[in-house]
């Protein structure tokens, strides 16, 4: 790393798969606000779907997720319950659309659901909102505890794509970070997988984890790439013991230093390039062929709260504590929780307890931010324009982006902003010039580093 880049790579700066950020969510937006934006979703526009499972069998120690360990399955199964329910509550509130173009399950670990009792779910789901043709159904999983039977559950629910937690292959780091996994699990998880008909595979990999090592990465990049792995997406950890109290098990001393961190990214990045793949945005590769990869190309790509996506519906339903909501007037997440969640729900009320209403200014800003954290180019005039605004609407962003244009981090032609390839790592500091809500250089820190 570029030693006039420390600065940047330490600052704390949002992961901005949405603005405003969840930091900008307050208790202002109820189930009442709520439930009048669902009400008004586009009749002729298909809708996303969410869902929270917040359980795994073993806590990761890296994991800043809302999750938990349920000790038994009567938790799950009580959980299960009231979903079905806050299923049917969604139901009611949502207007007419035009199906559920993108399910995807969350977590936590969704294998922590019975094969039966997923597949309900997403029968439930079919039931209450549609299920489109054409749906991509998406599951992030655990190896550890991906058994036959719950691979049997998914291609029955019509799954289409699975994405593994693979995170590393270091047995010293997955014993440092709580999530020992031998390669042949991994490898077993894969091949049943595609010959039960999912053949759309993603893989999690992490950078900067406890004991971490260069050589440890690329190891972790080859094998994904020889996999056939369609997608990967690679994340740095980030350390905030103050928000994810699990982190605190971590050594912080046994962390890899910034330098390293950054090395480790670029070697990662490298080794998937090397093996075919395109680079998508800050964190994601696909391989050329991938609707992902497509959709880059075509300038098509999209960001929200699971990240780098093709889906383009405006309406999102965050379903289960914690989830996230979006809608053309704000966002909205339900309680965090969990007794709160299931007595909202008795209640027959939406368990939303936050949120934000969006502005004219917020729309244009997130817009920009999309743009540049999904094409590393923006043209803030275009976007303007696109908005209905004048032209000039965003140029203090312009200059606050200026000094990073004197450190090499972007480029700044007339109304465009584009970062550089050796800058890609960076650029969430870039779009931060974007943000009208950048809180003072003296304030509690409430991101991870931008590296």
């Amino acid at each position: 790393m570029r030693q006039d880049w420390i600065s940047f790579a330490r600052a704390a700066v949002p992961r901005y798969t949405s603005y405003p950020t969840a930091v900008q969510f307050n208790d202002g937006i109820g189930a009442r606000q709520v439930g009048d934006w669902a009400a008004t979703v586009d009749p002729h526009g298909a809708i996303s779907v969410y869902v929270h499972v917040p359980f795994c069998e073993q806590l990761c120690w890296y994991c800043g997720c809302h999750t938990s360990v349920p000790n038994g399955y009567a938790r799950v199964e009580r959980y299960v319950d009231q979903l079905h329910r806050e299923i049917d509550l969604w139901a009611r509130q949502v207007g007419a659309h035009d199906g559920v173009k993108h399910l995807h399950f969350g977590g936590g670990s969704p294998n922590a659901l019975s094969a039966s009792d997923f597949v309900a779910v997403v029968n439930r789901i079919e039931a209450a909102f549609t299920l489109r043709s054409d749906a991509e159904i998406a599951v992030e999983l655990d190896p550890r505890s991906l058994t036959p039977e719950r691979i049997a559950a998914l291609a029955i629910s019509g799954v289409t794509r699975a994405s593994l937690g693979v995170q590393t292959l270091s047995r010293p780091v997955q014993e440092a970070i709580n999530r020992v996994q031998p390669r042949e699990m991994i490898e077993e998880s894969v091949e049943s997988l595609r010959k039960a008909g999912i053949a759309a595979i993603n893989m999690d990999l992490m950078y900067g984890l406890p004991h971490q090592r260069v050589e440890d990465v690329v190891e972790a990049a080859r094998f994904a790439a020889g996999m056939g792995t369609d997608r990967v997406a690679v994340f740095g950890y980030a350390h905030v013991p103050w928000f994810a109290k699990h982190q605190r098990a971590i050594n912080a001393e046994a962390l890899p230093g910034l330098g390293e961190r950054f090395h480790q990214a670029e070697a990662v990045g490298a080794t998937l390039s090397a093996a075919g793949y395109a680079a998508i945005g800050l964190d994601h590769f696909a391989r050329p062929g991938d609707e992902m990869a497509v959709a880059a190309k075509a300038g098509a790509l999209h960001r929200n709260f699971q990240g780098y996506t093709t889906d383009p519906c405006d309406t999102l339903i965050g379903l289960g504590v914690s989830s996230i909501s979006a809608f053309r007037q704000g966002f909205a997440q339900n309680t965090k929780d969990r007794r709160a969640w299931e007595a909202a729900i008795a209640e027959g009320r939406l368990p939303t307890d936050r949120g934000v209403t969006l502005t004219d200014d917020d729309r244009l800003r997130g817009r920009a931010i999309e743009a540049l954290m999904c094409n590393l180019t923006v043209d803030t005039a275009a976007i303007c324009r696109e908005k209905s605004v004048a032209e000039d609407a965003l140029d203090d962003a312009i200059e606050r982006a200026r000094p990073l244009e004197a450190a090499g981090l972007c480029e700044i032609e007339g109304r465009c902003i584009t970062v550089p390839e050796e800058a890609r790592a960076l650029m969430r500091t870039v779009a931060r010039c974007f943000d009208a809500y950048v809180p003072a250089e003296d304030a509690a820190p409430r991101h991870a580093r931008a590296v």
